[in-house]
């Protein structure tokens, strides 16, 4: 099985940046995490800041991968075209959120991708990503 795990803006900084809000580890070290805890999975890890390459990705890995796992950071409250090509591709994609956007600043609870994603893991912390593997394993 093969899961791509897709982060957008600003997640190169886990571990530097509001560690109050996002925590003291790095996306990379919990990406290690990950791969122990689920060894069958062959995953496959994305991350930039440019909302043109995260499409780019999604389309890439989108029909053709089993799940995505999308934190579109930033880029959730103000790219259409982010849920577009969520709409547009196979893959099911759970859409996660380190933080808890519903109880952050009222333009984080509007979502451009969640209406096009399986399901969202909103403030859960980093545990998110494996909650979202966790349901692409038993979607399959």
């Amino acid at each position: 099985m093969q899961i791509a795990i897709i982060n957008g803006p600003n997640l190169n900084l886990l571990g530097k940046r509001e560690t109050t809000i996002y925590g003291n580890q790095t996306f990379d070290a919990f990406f290690e995490t990950l791969k122990k805890e689920f060894p069958a999975i062959s995953f496959h890890y994305y991350q930039t800041n440019v909302e043109g390459e995260l499409i780019n990705e999604i389309q890439r890995v989108g029909y053709s991968f089993d799940g995505i796992v999308l934190n579109p950071g930033g880029y959730t409250h103000t790219s259409v075209a982010l849920g577009d090509a969520i709409a547009a591709i196979t893959t099911p994609v759970v859409e996660v959120h380190i933080s808890n956007i519903f109880g952050r600043e009222d333009f984080r609870k509007i979502s451009h991708v969640s209406a096009k994603s399986a399901g969202v893991i909103s403030g859960l912390g980093l545990k998110g990503y494996s909650l979202a593997v966790e349901y692409l394993i038993d979607k399959k």
